[in-house]
């Protein structure tokens, strides 16, 4: 394929791609506009419980890439029966990983309730049951998008904003609080699930081959550090607010989720670059080719993510009045919403340059990715008590720049592998099989 045709189909996947996670991300987003009709309080349990799933699916945070790449390089009838093979046992042990937090779910429940102010104890449990599909779909969507099957991909992301914003507002309008709200989050989940996995059923229903656990934790521990790292970026303030301050009377942490809220609508609206350019980076790989694919996916975020943190910083209360439009409380989040915007761009950046990497089997960049996610992690802590005694928008700031800070740290540190260590790395092609 010439380059031309290259860039052009590139551009085009990409494009279904951005078409597919914003439609998603605007059905997830009206989700909001819904719950915020719930009591502040409950709103402020939603929000931190949807990011509990993000953190609970650390775990499965290298699966989608590890997959993505297997089966973009399942090229041959033997490495697609060792794809088979590895897929259904994966699902299994994913399962046993599950109960074990359903263990520790049950044996701190008073103190999971305690700290996220959660009243309904139905909330927490439903929210265990979400982090089962939520490990369970990055296996799914990684053969799609390993397979480049960016139609389903995209349709699976669809659904899932679907089924959750239909079911949200008829749990919500029969009067659900935080426990409806998740549960509709629940069966949007359940319906992608079984779309992606009828979508694959052609790779995991396949005969199967004998599946070795150690060469292929060997790469899975790695792409799961280092995707994990960025995820707990994404997530871990938004925790910590709701455990450090009120959620009611006066309702202080919910407002801080409004203005979080247009930064993880930032994320859905940039990241797909990303997700498009890693089965190609791998393919490459795995077949000894040079491609520019990451360095279009880079500028393409770089460009999209600098115009939306423009536009957040010019206008900075427009996409609260259109989430919150029936709830004036989330406005006040308005001056939070630049310092979002801005923080979260390196990250999105950074994002491009460490799916690269992995995709190419450069995993000493993990180590420095875990560094600075301990380092966030330790400052989150260490600065808490500090914070609560602030002004609450002034402690709000203070929490929004740490990130900013520490997504700057990250993205030096991509960076620098990028383009400084690359000729020392090991290549995709030398790590051991499970292409």
């Amino acid at each position: 394929m010439s380059q031309p045709e290259t860039k052009l189909t590139f551009f085009r996947q990409s494009g279904w791609m951005m078409v597919a996670t914003v439609a998603s991300g605007v059905f997830t987003s009206a989700v909001h506009m819904v719950v915020n009709r719930i009591e502040p309080a409950e709103y402020g349990v939603f929000f931190t419980l949807l990011r509990l799933v993000l953190l609970m699916g650390i775990p499965a945070a290298g699966l989608q890439t590890i997959f993505a790449q297997q089966a973009a390089g399942a090229l041959g009838g033997e490495q697609r029966r060792e794809l088979a093979a590895t897929t259904r046992a994966v699902l299994a042990a994913i399962f046993f990983v599950w109960l074990a937090m359903v263990a520790a779910a049950f044996c701190g429940q008073k103190q999971w309730l305690a700290e996220l102010k959660i009243a309904n104890p139905a909330a927490l449990w439903v929210t265990v049951s979400v982090g089962l599909f939520c490990l369970w779909l990055p296996v799914l969507r990684g053969l799609l998008q390993g397979q480049q099957h960016f139609a389903g991909l995209g349709w699976v992301l669809i659904l899932d904003g679907v089924g959750r914003l239909l079911s949200i507002a008829l749990i919500v309008w029969c009067g659900g609080q935080a426990a409806g709200a998740m549960t509709g989050a629940l069966i949007g989940q359940l319906v992608a699930l079984g779309v992606g996995g009828w979508l694959t059923r052609h790779v995991w229903s396949a005969p199967g081959a004998g599946f070795a656990w150690r060469p292929w934790l060997r790469r899975v521990v790695p792409l799961t550090l280092g995707a994990g790292a960025l995820l707990f970026m994404t997530s871990a303030d938004v925790v910590l607010v709701q455990t450090l301050f009120p959620a009611e009377n006066p309702p202080l942490a919910p407002l801080y989720m409004g203005a979080a809220m247009i930064g993880f609508a930032m994320i859905n609206f940039t990241t797909p670059l990303a997700a498009v350019m890693f089965p190609k980076v791998a393919r490459s790989a795995a077949r000894t080719e040079r491609t520019n694919v990451a360095r279009q996916a880079l500028a393409a975020t770089a460009l999209l993510g600098g115009l939306a943190a423009l536009a957040c910083t010019l206008l900075p209360e427009l996409p609260l009045r259109i989430i919150y439009f029936r709830n004036s409380l989330y406005w006040q989040s308005a001056p939070l919403v630049p310092w979002f915007a801005w923080s979260l761009l390196p990250l999105l950046l950074a994002n491009v340059l460490v799916d690269s990497l992995l995709a190419r089997g450069q995993f000493a960049v993990v180590p420095w990715l875990l560094v600075v996610a301990a380092g966030y992690g330790t400052a989150l802590v260490g600065f808490s008590e500090s914070w609560v005694r602030l002004e609450p928008f002034e402690a709000f700031t203070h929490i929004i720049q740490t990130l900013g800070t520490f997504n700057l740290l990250l993205l030096a540190v991509a960076a620098w592998f990028t383009w400084k260590k690359a000729s020392a790395s090991t290549p995709a092609s030398s790590s051991p099989p499970k292409q």
